[in-house]
């Protein structure tokens, strides 16, 4: 053989591998410096089908997502910020882990085990989200692992005994794994040193038309469940559980989200909208498929399975022209949020699935969201 044609295929086969190991390789770069001199950096996952995902470790925030439309194109389904200075000032938790307490707490406080305990009330008289500095505005560990067909970023974090109010020092980790079948898995799991309450979930805006540049309402959705949780004035539930029968809340067959949005309904009006927890189960029975989104402009739909009792589904409601990625205005209903997780206000509904995490145990939680495209007049692909 001669040395010039050796030379050539010694070239193409490094040229290859170097492809190779660029869709295998989990990209990291730079997003940005806290004011505490953290260097917060973005991990971007691509599988093999040109799906993208990319997360930070400010928040354990999922930052961006990209799918493919019917024509081939893969493009953003998220709402989100360029930079981590925007997410620092104005995010309304754009892709964050929630917690230590995902939702709302009534008036900011909670009993267990006789001793009450007060957090603050940042959200009108209750709390929200694990109060004013929650897992969203904290900095993470992180670390990458793969295999042939997926990736995974896992992040870690110690909240200390009365971080933000809360007893106990939790362990706690984020998994978020992008796999050759389209899937994004989020893996949640905490452990405690005394008795606490724990209640975590994503909270990322989707829109999987156009990533907020017009509205979610021809989005067609389907919930799969007969039962949801009404709120009073402050959007904490009055802890019943109704029938969606004969409501707008009944998305048991696929329905377009602007449907019934402007219906004259008491719990549309108090929540301008949707901003409530559909009840899966009353207890933890493992994984079961909650909701299907389609979106008929790009055939996009997004499945959403989870291991846990609730799904929070919010329409956008608070949205008012904040300026996003690529300098994108969100406005009223430009995105959508489907939150698995336990019930709003659990430490203060004993009816409701319990919340409270006891040393010794484990809090694990998982969510699944599948990705694929419908074709109209054509079979599912």
């Amino acid at each position: 053989m001669k040395p010039s044609l050796i030379l050539f295929l010694l070239l193409t086969l490094a040229v290859l591998s170097c492809s190779k190991n660029d869709n295998i390789n989990i990209a990291e770069e730079t997003f940005g410096v806290l004011p505490s001199g953290e260097h917060v950096m973005l991990y971007t996952m691509k599988n093999a089908n040109g799906m993208q995902a990319s997360v930070m470790n400010y928040g354990a925030t999922l930052v961006s997502l990209k799918t493919a439309d019917n024509m081939g194109q893969i493009s953003e389904i998220t709402l989100g910020f360029d930079s981590l200075k925007q997410y620092l000032e104005k995010s309304p938790y754009f892709g964050a882990t929630v917690g230590r307490y995902a939702n709302r707490i009534a008036d900011g406080k909670f009993t267990l085990d006789g001793q009450e305990y007060h957090l603050a009330t940042n959200n009108g008289p209750n709390h929200l989200h694990g109060g004013v500095r929650g897992f969203d505005k904290v900095f993470w560990d992180a670390e990458t692992s793969q295999t042939e067909e997926s990736k995974t970023v896992t992040f870690r974090y110690t909240s200390v005994d009365g971080e933000e109010g809360y007893p106990g020092t939790v362990n706690v980790t984020v998994a978020y794994t992008l796999t050759d079948g389209n899937t994004l898995k989020i893996e949640y799991a905490a452990t405690t040193d005394k008795p606490t309450i724990i209640n975590l979930s994503n909270h990322t805006y989707f829109n999987l038309k156009d990533a907020g540049k017009t509205d979610i309402l021809g989005h067609v959705i389907k919930i799969n469940t007969d039962a949801y949780t009404p709120v009073d004035e402050t959007l904490i539930p009055t802890g019943e559980i109704v029938s969606v029968h004969n409501t707008p809340f009944d998305f048991q067959q696929p329905r377009a989200i602007g449907e019934r949005i402007h219906d004259d309904h008491p719990q549309i009006a108090i929540a301008g909208g949707y901003d409530h927890n559909f009840v899966l189960g009353t207890k933890v029975i493992g994984m079961r498929l909650a909701a299907t989104v389609f979106e008929p402009t790009t055939g996009r739909v997004m499945n959403i399975a989870t291991s846990e009792p609730g799904l929070q589904f919010y329409s956008g409601n608070f949205l008012n022209g904040l300026k996003g990625r690529n300098n994108v205005v969100y406005n009223k209903h430009a995105a959508f949020c489907m939150e698995p997780q336990h019930f709003p206000d659990s430490p203060n509904k004993p009816q409701f699935p319990t919340v409270v995490l006891r040393p010794g145990k484990e809090f694990t939680s998982l969510t699944i969201y599948k990705f694929f495209l419908k074709f109209v007049g054509l079979e599912e692909k």
